[in-house]
């Protein structure tokens, strides 16, 4: 069973479809801080991605133990059904979730695959030295600083052809989530854009010209 801890929230705006946005990244980039902040400047449903872990996934790494795809997959389908479920019934949802790998984001992008909304991307990065201290700083949690090498080692960056785009996590989290925003509202002007580019256009149709009169 997955356990959820939610915010229940409305639309986010009437002018593009629901989105489903994961704000992904390593341990220590602040994920969970930057996603809430997010989805309350949306109006959208919040889960913590952690919760969705088995009570196994979460022994393991409390033991320093990094999960592999056995462990990983499960949950990722909890969260790819949940964002699914927001989704169908109208409502945008934020996940904060590692996704660490190129495959993993692909089956958190089917959550739209029925065209009920989109799934967007937004990759947090950091230098190292600013991860591993903010792990370092945190008390009470699961995840321990020795496995940020592992997580880093696993870790598939986002690509160009993918949903998404990077942002830095020095700022401020309230200054993350503005550039967030800005990028999210560039996002949907590209596609609205391409989505123009590919309507059919239909030309006028050409009048014959009159046939001129024969010589006799």
């Amino acid at each position: 069973m997955f356990s959820t801890q939610t915010r229940s929230g409305t639309p986010a705006g009437t002018d593009h479809p629901p989105r489903a946005i994961v704000v992904m990244g390593v341990a220590g980039s602040g994920k969970t801080t930057v996603a809430a902040l997010l989805a309350g400047r949306l109006g959208a449903s919040f889960a913590e991605g952690d919760d969705f872990h088995s009570p196994a996934n979460v022994a393991k790494m409390a033991a320093g133990h990094a999960l592999d795809d056995e462990d990983r997959w499960p949950w990722l389908r909890g969260i790819r059904d949940w964002f699914a479920k927001e989704l169908n019934e109208g409502r945008s949802a934020v996940v904060p979730c590692s996704a660490l790998r190129r495959g993993y984001r692909e089956l958190l992008e089917t959550a739209g695959s029925d065209g009920t909304g989109t799934v967007q991307l937004v990759h947090l990065t950091g230098s190292y030295e600013l991860l591993r201290e903010r792990i370092q700083g945190r008390a009470g949690h699961f995840m321990k600083p020795e496995m940020l090498d592992s997580q880093l080692a696993a870790l598939e960056p986002l690509q160009d052809d993918e949903p998404g785009f990077t942002v830095d996590v020095t700022p401020r989290p309230d200054q993350i989530v503005e550039e967030i925003l800005r990028g999210l509202d560039a996002g949907l002007a590209t596609a609205s854009a391409a989505e123009s580019a590919t309507e059919p256009t239909t030309e006028p149709a050409i009048e014959p010209a009159p046939a001129e009169p024969e010589d006799r």
